[in-house]
């Protein structure tokens, strides 16, 4: 029966959809067919006005039943779409013809771009409005898996939360590993701002066009000392000739807590007490009488919004695009906010016959934070669950429970109120930044192959913060460094101006079957901090003590320069043997002259496979090209500072003195160099081999690389006397990274009715230390590092020859036959009858070995149907909520000062009663395969009138994850996990409107 009210509600349909077209029906018979007259399977043929239509055959043959005086549409994905008349006609045969426009994609690359067929080296281009987005609140949020050897880690669930991208893996050990951002042409500060958790929260990700990924060194090296960690080119939406388009994208989201750190509940914890220690002990007596959820105390279910609103058309002949944004997003943890307005303006005029073309590009945000104290997620998981909240009647505290001492005083060691770190702590900062440029791209009337390009660009920010802390709020009577009860209040202010010139000249000609595109340009760019501090006091306190700050403050000013000459040459013969040469020439002036100039060329061969005749008879055949890429690429982002190499004196800490008479001078001391300090140096071979199918619908790319970096900083001990210090940070080390990409895109289905598109990408990175000392020395163990909760002075990762970067180091645990670890029980690795810091060895590390992305997007007539997921491989973690909150014995669990700390509910489990913070059982597999996001959405062609459209969506933000990992959330950055800020689940209900 059912089957039968379809069929007749289809057949009506099909009535009506026709009877829309005057005149009789006739059947159209035909066939599709290639400009080399191949049939065309699966060609839609639509009845234009209707949704009725049918596909083509295996030989490209069709049967439409149509009006006699309809027109039939005629696509197929990468052809021109045809529009026919029938003219009562029965037979119609139509040959398609290739989409020069899609076949000729042009990308953005440094300085220019280039078609992709042409492009020589390993780049990838990803259209914004072709993903499938999540939550998203910058532009690092929409890379999230959707590369190949593209990793993007997002610092948490905290509104606003930065992200670590990795492309390749990391090239330094001491140095930045983030890409170069380019934004409009502009290269734009990734360091620190003050304030504001992600750089890349600037724009808005509705007003992204595209991005560009430049992996290998052929193609990165056009940014010299900059490009061993790739460089990710933004560019965003620009206007165009027409009427005025309105467009609005809105959406309202509910995030809520996944799930908890398995801590013992209150009940729980009185038992574990009690079995341990025994009634009338000591620690029974500590326990308290509530029973109280800490971390469901600190958490919230939040309520957040976005909206964006853009015009773009032209006006008197200048195109122009304007947006504005509001962004409210509210965290889980309470108080945590992020509010953003951000604008974009571009006009894109053109004068003198369309031979000078300018692009103006103003993009603003104003940016207002509360960050909540992360702290308090750790605390949660450790504060006895028998104490409440609040307690009234006491003097100190405000009014939440805090530990006292028999003598009526707080105890100055005892564990914060977790409650009251989140309210009577406001930490709150704004910021302004703007980025712009001014391009100009002039063409030579007497010479039209020839043009001059100037960019003049800036990157200007202005962030102030405050982080007050309540006047007797737990946490002054038990953090910080005094414990007298005042708040130790900051505050802060940064100033960031990044000002940048390019000048290039460009010539393109083609010359029969050569063709040569050669450029040559020069580049300044000039930046500049400066930073001040303070350290007042309450209005109260400081009418108390007699003065306005309780230590000194401090501030400075630094600057640094970078000049370049750069220049490429293209040229390919015939159109598939292509050849691309670049050269850069920077100095910096973080470098002694003696080494501030450094050279950095590249070369890049590609074969165009498909243009020869023997692959020119294979019709299924659309692209084949081989790439070989060599090229050396810097780095001059050394992490310390912008005079690494000279002399310099620091202030000591604040309060270190010395009087002379009531005259108060603070002391400097000298800071160990190295003038001979240089640039990092990164050598990368690339083989890649790009492949398309069935005109396009099936395609991507494969590539293998290997990087090596040379002139690795490290910190290595040096003999006494020689400097000012027994540590220098200095140039000594290579480190080496190998690899496989692999990429796969593909349209399975594209009919009238249906669409499927699917994206799946995969890389595998190895990576070792090949060298860290000036000389061979068999006592070196490696640079040790990574402090962890609850073990002062313990670190547990390292970076060691013949080693994977951020490896971590620990003692190998020894189990029973059942599985279980034995307390104190590892390997003596040196067969010396003891085990001592000699036994620790490099175990695992925290980066994955695999990582993938794969997303779908399908649709039915109006209906769509995508998702985004990731798997990581190989990555493992130290679990130092575990570490620290397993052990009963001594003060781990219960302080002589007379309070408790809750377990974790493994406890028992482990049994241990000393914490074995350097037991390799707390490094955990990490691997974990997760679902970023859903969406279901439908599109409403026609709203009021048929020139505005919208689309309602909903999307669910990190449905399920699947791991072996015991904590809460195995994706975090570092290696070490402790007080992350968990992601949320969010459902978000979104819109967008087109007039």
């Amino acid at each position: 029966m059912k089957a039968f009210l379809m069929t007749v509600l289809s057949s009506m349909l099909m009535i009506l959809s026709v009877s829309a077209q005057t005149g009789s029906t006739i059947n159209v018979r035909g066939t599709i067919k290639d400009v080399a007259g191949e049939p065309i399977i699966g060609a839609s043929i639509l009845l234009q006005g209707t949704t009725s239509g049918v596909v083509t055959d295996y030989d490209g043959n069709f049967s439409i039943q149509a009006p006699d005086n309809g027109t039939l549409v005629i696509s197929y994905v990468g052809y021109v779409t045809q529009t026919i008349a029938i003219q009562n006609r029965k037979a119609i045969d139509v040959i398609l013809q290739e989409d020069t426009e899609l076949l000729e994609e042009v990308v953005v690359i440094g300085y220019g771009t280039v078609k992709k067929n042409d492009a020589t080296g390993s780049v990838t281009a990803i259209n914004a409005d072709n993903l499938v987005k999540g939550m998203a609140t910058s532009a690092s949020d929409l890379l999230v898996g959707k590369a190949a050897g593209v990793s993007v880690t997002t610092d948490g669930g905290a509104p606003g939360a930065g992200a670590t991208i990795r492309i390749r893996g990391g090239s330094s050990m001491s140095a930045s590993n983030d890409p170069l951002y380019v934004i409009d042409g502009v290269p734009v500060d990734n360091g620190e701002f003050k304030g504001m958790s992600n750089p890349l929260a600037t724009i808005h990700p509705s007003d992204i066009a595209t991005f560009t990924i430049l992996k290998d060194a052929s193609a990165t090296a056009i940014y010299g000392s900059r490009a061993s960690n790739g460089v990710i080119i933004i560019t965003t939406k620009k206007g165009q000739q027409g009427k005025p388009q309105i467009s609005y994208n809105g959406s309202v989201s509910v995030s809520t807590k996944i799930k908890n750190v398995d801590v013992m509940s209150a009940d729980t914890f009185r038992s574990f007490v009690t079995e341990k220690f025994g009634e009338g002990s000591s620690q029974v007596l500590a326990l308290g009488n509530e029973n109280t959820n800490w971390q469901n105390e600190i958490f919230r279910t939040a309520v957040s919004t976005d909206h964006n609103v853009s015009v773009a058309g032209a006006a008197a002949e200048i195109p122009y695009r304007a947006s504005v944004s509001f962004t409210d997003e509210n965290g889980i943890l309470k108080t945590s906010n992020l509010q953003r307005f951000t604008g974009a303006l571009n006009l894109s005029p053109s004068f003198i016959n369309d031979r000078l073309r300018v692009q103006l590009n103003v993009k603003g945000m104003y940016n207002k934070n509360r960050f909540a104290d992360r702290g308090a997620i750790g605390m949660a998981t450790q504060f006895d669950p028998t104490q409440p909240v609040y307690m009234t009647g006491n003097t100190y505290g405000n009014g939440y429970f805090i530990y006292m001492k028999e003598d009526g005083m707080p105890i100055d060691i005892g564990l914060s109120n977790p409650m009251a770190m989140i309210n009577e702590r406001d930490d709150r900062s704004t910021i302004s930044r703007s980025i712009g440029n001014a391009q100009f791209d002039y063409r030579f009337n007497f010479l039209p192959d020839l043009r001059a390009n100037l960019n003049l660009g800036y990157d200007i920010s202005k962030s102030d913060g405050d982080v007050i802390i309540t006047d007797n709020a737990p946490m002054t009577w038990t953090a910080g460094a005094y414990k007298k009860g005042f708040g130790e209040n900051s505050h802060y202010s940064q100033f960031k101006k990044n000002t940048l010139l390019d000048f290039y000249l460009n010539y393109s000609k083609t010359y029969g079957i050569h063709n040569i595109d050669a450029m040559a340009g020069y580049s300044w760019q000039h930046f500049y901090r400066d930073e001040k501090n303070q350290y007042p006091y309450s209005a109260a306190w400081a009418q108390q003590e007699g003065k306005e700050f309780y230590k000194d403050g401090d501030d400075y000013a630094t600057e640094n320069y970078l000049i370049s000459f750069f220049g490429r040459l293209n040229y390919s013969l015939l159109s598939k043997y292509l050849f691309t040469f670049t050269l850069r020439n920077d100095g910096s002036s973080r470098f002694n002259p003696d080494n501030r100039w450094g050279l950095f060329p590249s070369v890049a061969l590609a074969w165009r496979l498909s243009e020869e005749e023997i692959f020119k008879n294979i019709n299924s055949l659309s692209d084949l090209k081989l790439r070989l890429g060599y090229g050396v690429t810097g780095q001059q982002n050394l992490g310390s500072g912008d005079y690494p190499y000279m002399a310099r004196y620091m202030y000591s800490k604040a309060g270190a003195n010395y009087y002379f008479g009531n005259t108060k001078y603070p002391l400097i001391a000298p800071l160990a160099f190295d003038e001979n300090l240089k640039w990092e140096e990164t050598t990368t071979w690339n083989v890649g081999l790009d492949y398309g199918f069935l005109n396009n619908r099936i395609n991507g790319a494969l590539d293998f690389y290997s990087r090596k970096t040379n002139d690795l900083l490290n910190t290595v001990s040096v003999a006494a006397g020689t400097n000012f210090s027994n540590q220098l940070l200095t140039n000594v080390g290579t480190l080496e990274n190998k690899g496989v990409e692999f990429s796969i895109n593909a349209i399975p289905v594209s009919t009238p009715d249906w669409n499927w598109t699917i994206g799946y990408n995969i890389s595998y990175n190895k990576n070792t230390i090949t060298k860290m000392t000036i000389n061979d020395d068999p006592n070196y163990v490696g640079n040790i590092y990574g402090g962890i909760d609850g073990a002062t002075g313990y670190n547990v990762m390292i970076h060691s020859v013949g080693k994977p970067f951020g490896s971590f180091y620990v003692y190998e645990q020894i189990y029973t036959p059942e599985g279980k670890p034995i307390e104190g029980g590892y390997v003596d690795q040196n067969k010396d009858g003891v085990i001592n810091e000699k036994d620790l060895i490099p175990f695992k590390k925290a980066a994955p070995d695999v990582f993938m992305g794969l997303s779908s997007q399908v649709s039915y007539k109006n209906w769509d149907l995508g998702f985004s997921m990731r798997a990581s491989v190989g990555n493992y973690a130290y679990n130092n909520v575990q570490s620290n909150r397993e052990a009963y014995g001594g003060s781990h669990m219960f302080d002589q000062t007379g309070f408790l700390k809750n377990r974790i509910v493994s406890a028992p489990y482990t049994n241990f009663e000393i914490s074995q913070p350097r037991s390799s059982y707390y490094v955990q597999n990490a691997s974990f395969l997760k679902m970023d996001n859903i969406t279901l959405g439908y599109t409403l062609n026609e709203l009021f009138t048929t020139k505005q459209s919208g689309r309602i969506y909903l999307t669910v933000q990190n449905p399920f994850i699947y791991t072996k990992y015991k904590g809460l959330d195995p994706e975090f950055n570092g290696g070490i996990d402790n007080n992350i800020y968990p992601r949320p689940r969010v459902f978000m209900l979104g819109f967008n409107l087109n007039f």
